[in-house]
């Protein structure tokens, strides 16, 4: 087999990279160990950057997202009573979609299949060959069990953490930041209509709560709890007491609702750079992990895969390097920027047991209620910074 990128990954990135590749003329293929109904019932991130939902309607992949996402202008910040609006528009002039990525990734898979490039599902055995020369190749095993390879001028690695790419580009001359947090988050998808307008971001002595939302009638909601935490040990109504109680305010109470699933995410950050070496491009979770807190992840990986297109086109139709060569500084200096937003949002809002932290966490919170910059601060942030930052 024969193309110009190959493509090691078909979550979000590594399928809209090759669709905005596709729409400019540089052929691909997209490899994934896993199964086409695997792909699109991974539950992740929801919340979308005005760039974000840009660039999926400008690749003609918007339909759907503008139909049925819910474009939000601002969240509350809540602590012990007060509930403060941030207003994006007013602040910033940008706002947010709530789009789960599960979404997108299915809006995505339609398109790559109903003529898009090659997408191929349950393969296994993937390693990458020869990444410092011009010609580097993918070996893997296909769905039939049949061994491959994929000759190529590139190779983009949009397989995640636990993916192949990355380690072969840290071999070269790598270096690797990382942060664990000492709590997690338990979430829930609820069938109950959410009970507020915008998500709100609540702090309270017994740690952080999220309330978000997936619909008009789903509501996704989460809780600071202990890394260790079993879920097991999380009755429903342990659940919606909780959240009861972290979300308290006069007047105003949690819809309650069937829970359909629930889980214990870890907190971490990640950074790994750089993010080439020779022809193996990185992109999305395979570089970089933050704590959900900042909403950073997928927007995160779409503005990773809108730089390296326009770089793989000029290095491929242009003959020119410099877009590729310079790829890997211009990635992460979003990359860190996004990070310190989402260490900070993490830091502000989730409860460490130290009073001395907990006072600190409240002067900020009024802060930022009671301060236009700093409100404006957060919400230039949040609602995504340029591409070229």
């Amino acid at each position: 087999m024969r193309t110009q990128v190959g493509i090691i990954g078909a979550g979000p990135a590594g399928l809209l990279l090759s669709r905005l590749l596709h729409l400019r003329g540089i052929d691909s293929v997209v490899l994934e160990n896993r199964s086409r109904d695997y792909v699109e019932a991974r539950i992740r991130a929801g919340i979308l950057e005005q760039h974000t939902v840009d660039t999926l309607t400008d690749a003609g992949v918007g339909d759907r997202l503008q139909r049925e996402g819910l474009e939000h202008r601002g969240i509350y910040l809540q602590y012990p009573g007060t509930r403060h609006k941030l207003d994006f528009p007013e602040l910033c002039g940008r706002t947010v979609w709530v789009y789960g990525q599960t979404e997108v990734t299915k809006d995505l898979i339609k398109a790559q299949l109903d003529g898009g490039p090659p997408l191929l599902f349950d393969v296994s055995d993937v390693s990458v060959e020869d990444v410092d020369g011009d010609s580097p190749r993918i070996r893997f095993t296909g769905a039939d069990g049949t061994p491959q390879v994929l000759e190529c001028d590139a190779i983009a690695g949009t397989d995640g953490f636990h993916g192949v790419s990355r380690p072969v580009v840290q071999a070269g001359s790598g270096r690797v930041w990382e942060r664990t947090y000492p709590y997690a988050w338990l979430g829930i998808l609820a069938d109950a209509a959410p009970a507020t307008d915008e998500l709100i971001y609540a702090w309270h002595p017994d740690g952080f709560a999220l309330y978000s939302m997936r619909s008009p009638k789903v509501s996704r909601l989460y809780l600071q709890v202990d890394p260790g935490e079993k879920i097991e040990d999380w009755s429903d109504d342990r659940i919606w007491e909780n959240l009861a109680t972290r979300f308290a305010l006069d007047g105003w109470e949690v819809n309650t609702g069937t829970i359909t699933e629930k889980s214990v995410l870890p907190m971490r950050s990640f950074v790994s750079a750089p993010l080439r070496r020779g022809r193996l491009f990185l992109a999305g979770d395979a570089a970089h992990i933050v704590p959900p807190t900042g909403a950073k992840g997928l927007n995160l990986a779409v503005a990773d895969v809108t730089l390296l297109a326009s770089a793989l086109v000029r290095l491929l139709q242009e003959k020119q390097t410099d877009l590729v060569d310079s790829y890997s500084d211009r990635a992460l200096a979003r990359v860190w920027r996004c990070t310190h937003f989402s260490w900070f949002m993490t830091s502000m809002l989730h409860r460490s047991g130290d009073d001395f932290d907990a006072e600190l966490q409240l002067s900020q919170l009024r802060r930022i209620a009671q301060s236009e910059p700093a409100a404006r601060e957060l919400a230039e942030n949040y609602t995504g910074l340029p591409l070229e930052y």
